[in-house]
């Protein structure tokens, strides 16, 4: 028997997926390590206030958790973190977050601190057998009169107390990646220097590992201010018992694979696509080797990721056919080795998940899922890549996702509500995977517009570098022009516009509210209202990144007011919903409160919660599901629909 829908309009439409459902059973997948047979990731655990655990994966035993509470395997290196943890012939080494100190973990046991109490923070860890140390990324923040000073340092292993640490490279502002050869011999690393950002221009060096330990013969082999490398990885040994160092490059505007040969480099497949992402974070690999000779890799082109096996012999690229793609454009990690791919992937109809392949047979098993929640695919939006005209006479990318909804319908000749999302980075990017939180709009009537604006990773050096000096207006213009072109489509109500995004997608929403009068309702999550503020009070990594966003400090002072959200919050149009973390230190809780009590002033419905232990980004379970209820809420309100659900209310001020 066919159910008619039920006729209601959109915005209340009954959903399946609640807060609570979306929280229950998910995790977030971090870091992936392969020992042996045995496969390692960490979990983030909203349900446990937002702990990161390692787990552990084998054919025999299955899944088991592996860090103790109250650890938390997470560095804050960076701030952002990444390659919080190793694992060597099973013991596992990790950082604690409670207190930044390196922690080893034999089988079956506690964890036993390898470092000392001090104000250092650790990342990107490698073994070094021969000198039985571990070597990685370390950050300084001793020094209080001076920002905090980053090197690649060995750290002893095989004592009980812990011993003294050797840096073996400094000078640069930046350091990651230290990768040994085979043989142990040769260690190759990245570099960068402010104002840079890694995606701005690295240099990656090769030296060579003296007797002692020491580095020698130090090299500097390529990259440089404009010239991002991403990944350097060396190859097996082949018959000739030779290794050599690979690398993704974006010399010629796309991310692409290169071999370093003696003094020479070589393009592997050079391809108008991106085999590299925006290294945000530690540890993010695009590539693995399969055999010296071949090599699996992921990529996205056109704004749609693939995985592939790329022959460098043939020079040919094979697609390889799986259900799961990387997860691009930020935060995806494969390994390769003895056969096996183990990647983080997703798809438009599969939550992100660890997936294990069989490179002989292309047989692929699923280890763990973000979310164990099964949806019926009625329910489901799938975005469609859509592309607009914008400011320039330029193009920009998006996904739309209309609304839907197996049980309900709206009344004939409605248009649904818009949510335009921008994603934070701002260098980083969306993309079409399957994702809760957008379905969780989706199902109560609501269409959304993903948009990759100018700057977005994804589509190649030059659309990356539109927002060069233009942060706070081409993002702002994509995403304007985004939704007008889906008016002017008939696809959403021009009446009914709403802008959201966390981060730097917070500044663009609180810009697109202050400089244009398009979107009736905004939600900014831990967003930049005063550029100046962020310009001189944020961490080392991200300290002089407005340099090339906006203009150099203070020198172009006058470009950092005047696209300062909070300079013009008299000329803001929009009802506004703000959501902060208390312990940010990337954003600080100081630039919602001004923007709250500004837009109070100019008598702006306006709503601001703050989250204790939250910081940039919300990990709580509790948290996560008031402020989507309270979004929703709010929402509700300043458009006039009736909710489906009871949810908990939020303050409005002025607002009757």
């Amino acid at each position: 028997m066919i159910t008619q829908p039920t006729i209601s309009p959109f915005g209340s439409w009954q959903s399946p997926i609640t807060a609570d459902l979306l929280l229950g059973g998910s995790v977030g997948l971090g870091q992936l390590v392969l020992d042996g047979d045995a496969v390692y990731w960490t979990e983030q655990r909203p349900l446990e206030k937002g702990r990161s655990v390692i787990v552990r994966w084998t054919e025999t035993g299955g899944r088991e958790d592996l860090t103790p509470a109250p650890y938390n395997a997470r560095t804050r290196v960076h701030e952002y973190g990444g390659g919080e943890f190793a694992v060597f012939d099973s013991v596992v080494y990790f950082s604690n977050y409670a207190d930044n100190r390196l922690y080893r973990q034999h089988p079956g046991e506690e964890p036993a601190a390898l470092t000392a109490e001090d104000a250092l923070r650790y990342a990107d860890l490698i073994l070094d057998r021969a000198n039985r140390r571990l070597i990685g990324i370390r950050e300084d923040h001793r020094p209080t009169d001076r920002e905090a000073i980053n090197t690649i340092v060995a750290i002893p292993l095989g004592q009980d107390i812990p011993g003294e640490q050797v840096v073996l490279a400094e000078g640069h502002d930046f350091y990651a990646s230290p990768r040994l050869s085979p043989d142990g011999g040769q260690l190759a690393w990245l570099a960068w220097n402010h104002p840079n950002m890694p995606w701005d221009g690295t240099e990656l060096w090769v030296a060579q590992i003296a007797a002692d330990g020491s580095l020698t013969n130090h090299r500097l082999v390529a990259g440089g201010p404009r010239e991002s490398i991403f990944q350097p990885e060396w190859s097996p040994p082949d018959s000739t018992g030779t290794s050599r160092l690979y690398f993704v490059s974006d010399r010629t505007g796309w991310w692409n694979l290169y071999r370093l040969d003696g003094d020479q480099t070589t393009a592997l497949y050079p391809l108008e696509a991106e085999f590299g992402m925006p290294q945000w974070v530690f540890r993010l690999a695009t590539y693995g080797f399969e055999s010296p000779e071949r090599i699996i890799c992921a990529y996205t082109q056109n704004g749609r990721p693939r995985l592939a096996r790329l022959d460098t012999n043939a020079g040919t690229l094979e697609p390889l056919d799986l259900p799961y793609s990387l997860l691009f454009p930020s935060y995806g990690q494969m390994i390769v080795r003895d056969g096996l791919l183990v990647f983080s992937g997703a798809s438009p109809a599969l939550t992100p998940a660890i997936v294990r392949v069989d490179l002989r047979s292309l047989e692929w098993a699923v280890l763990r899922q973000s979310s164990e929640i099964s949806i019926d695919p009625d329910y489901i939006s799938i975005a469609e890549a859509v592309e607009f005209p914008t400011s320039g006479g330029l193009t920009a990318h998006g996904y739309f996702y209309p609304p839907r909804n197996l049980d309900f319908a709206a009344p004939e000749g409605d248009r649904p509500p818009l949510i335009v999302t921008s994603h934070g980075g701002p260098t980083s990017g969306t993309n079409d995977f399957f994702n809760l939180s957008r379905q969780y709009w989706t199902t109560r009537g609501f269409a959304i517009l993903d948009v990759n604006y100018g700057g977005s990773t994804g589509y190649g050096r030059t659309y990356r570098e539109r927002l060069n000096g233009n942060w706070g207006i081409v993002d702002v213009d994509d995403c304007v022009n985004g939704a007008r072109y889906l008016v002017e489509q008939g696809l959403v109500d021009g009446d009914r516009l709403i802008i959201r995004g966390g981060s730097a997608g917070g500044y663009t929403t609180l810009c697109a509210i202050t400089f244009h009068e398009v979107f009736k309702a905004a939600a900014s999550y831990f967003g930049v209202s005063d550029a100046e503020a962020l310009a001189k009070d944020t961490h080392k990594f991200e300290s002089r990144y407005l340099d090339n966003l906006i203009g150099p400090y203070p020198a172009r002072r006058d470009l950092y007011v005047a696209r300062s959200p909070i300079h013009v919050a008299h000329q803001c149009s929009s009802a506004l919903i703000l959501f902060q973390g208390l312990d940010d230190e990337v954003v600080p809780p100081n630039q919602a409160e001004a923007m709250f009590l500004a837009a109070r002033a100019r008598e702006l419905p306006v709503s601001y919660l703050a989250f204790e232990g939250e910081g940039h980004g919300f990990r709580q379970a509790q948290n996560i599901k008031r402020t989507l209820e309270a979004e929703l809420y709010f929402y509700s309100r300043v458009f006039g629909f009736e909710l489906a659900e009871a949810v908990e209310p939020v303050e409005i001020e002025n607002f009757p």
